[in-house]
């Protein structure tokens, strides 16, 4: 494994960067990141896939850690999420608090229950190993890299479906920025083979999503006081939910930004 030399992009980060280590350490750097404006607290509770040095089922913050980053956070009113691939670092952000596991790869059958329990969404990206393995390479991917999708891009497909049956709260997620922006919308299809009906699928990516960011009141339903950010496509998605990766109508805060279906 290719590991990168210490400090190769200048001076190791600290909390400026998010970067700590024990309860009290971790408990400043949420407070540095909310007094400069962060909405959202996301943690890496796991290694990643596109990153070097680390393994996806490895726990990288200790029970105690994540407690307090947790705990402060929502004493702040801030949101929480968990980069969490593995098992373990995925129960021991649900057993903090945390309002969201992102990737939600490795999960187990006792991570579910506790998600159940905690009320945790779980939000699995399980299109991007169509991107990964195709085009990965071409687009600049190590090899390191690839060869850990190929490890689990399966097994999180089969936990996403494994998570759905058990009635655990799911939002969509794409991980952005992996594939090239626009391509988000494959995701749809891939949670409607993997188990979702495409009701189902659209609500993750609406009323589920808007609860998942305390966002209820605002987005994700066509109501009255909404801020009336909709998209339109020709034909039914809950017939085919693919039709929604051809977006031909936009409106954003009551704005019309884009209406291909008028010059029809």
């Amino acid at each position: 494994m290719r590991v990168p030399p210490a400090q190769l992009f200048g001076p190791e980060p600290g909390i400026a960067d998010g970067i700590a280590a024990g309860p009290d350490a971790f408990r400043d750097s949420v407070r540095f990141q909310v007094k400069y404006g962060a909405d959202v607290i996301k943690v890496c509770a796991t290694g990643g896939v596109l990153s070097l040095a680390d393994e996806v089922d490895t726990p990288q913050i200790t029970q105690d850690e994540m407690n307090a980053i947790v705990d402060e956070a929502h004493r702040l009113r801030k949101k929480t999420a968990a980069h969490a691939h593995g098992a373990e670092g995925a129960k021991v952000a649900i057993r903090a608090g945390i309002d969201s596991i992102e990737h939600s790869s490795l999960i187990d059958d006792e991570g579910i229950a506790l998600a159940k329990q905690h009320g945790t969404y779980l939000v699995f990206d399980i299109y991007n190993d169509d991107y990964i393995l195709q085009q990965g390479t071409k687009a600049g991917m190590l090899p390191e890299s690839i060869e850990k999708e190929k490890k689990i891009g399966r097994l999180q497909r089969e936990n996403f479906r494994h998570a759905y049956q058990s009635g655990a709260k799911l939002a969509f997620g794409t991980d952005s920025g992996v594939y090239p922006h626009g391509d988000n919308a494959k995701q749809f299809g891939k949670m409607v083979e993997w188990g979702m009906k495409p009701l189902e699928a659209i609500q993750a990516a609406t009323v589920n999503a808007a609860d998942l960011l305390g966002w209820a009141d605002k987005i994700g339903t066509l109501e009255t006081g909404r801020y009336a950010d909709l998209i339109a496509v020709s034909g039914d998605p809950v017939s085919d939910v693919r039709v929604l990766e051809s977006v031909k109508f936009v409106m954003k805060g009551g704005t019309v930004v884009r209406n291909d279906l008028a010059a029809k």
